[in-house]
């Protein structure tokens, strides 16, 4: 079993979240959401909100609050193997709670289809909310390139 090791991001001001599945194997080694090279999350967001890509995670932090962005994800701990979600078993989900009781989160946004599948399992009937599903930023998401991306993730500043 893995403990998701990075805490939520997000402040009073946050108006947006975002939730991945589970944190990758390069993202739990370096400490913060997304830290692999190849996913575009970093690009599409910084595209999106028309700022330069955050490059350390003080800079990345402080991205996501400016822009008005809670970022965590659904599970909790789990059993995966490498970074495949595929493989994810015996989900335990992070309890949302924590972001919505604090914040006025006018909509909840997921990062891909393991991501929607297990808000829509675990979390939904919790948060009494649905969620929109955006393509993942995955580099395993080949189908979408980064201007696909950007343009389907546009609807954060609806």
């Amino acid at each position: 079993m893995i403990v998701h090791p990075i805490p939520p991001i997000y402040d009073e001001s946050s108006r947006i979240l975002i939730l991945g599945s589970f944190p990758s194997v390069k993202s739990r080694e370096e400490g913060f959401f997304y830290g692999h090279p190849q996913n575009r999350f970093w690009k599409v967001t910084a595209a999106v909100c028309g700022e330069d890509v955050p490059g350390t995670i003080p800079d990345k932090k402080a991205f996501l609050l400016r822009n008005h962005i809670a970022l965590w994800d659904v599970i909790g701990s789990c059993d995966i193997v490498g970074s495949s979600d595929s493989s994810i078993k015996n989900v335990r989900v992070n309890d949302l709670r924590v972001i919505l009781d604090h914040c006025d989160i006018r909509q909840i946004y997921v990062n891909g289809k393991t991501a929607y599948k297990y808000y829509q399992k675990y979390s939904e009937k919790e948060t009494g909310r649905s969620a929109i599903c955006l393509p993942s930023t995955s580099p395993a998401n080949a189908a979408w390139n980064i201007d696909r991306l950007i343009e389907s993730w546009k609807c954060l500043l609806d």
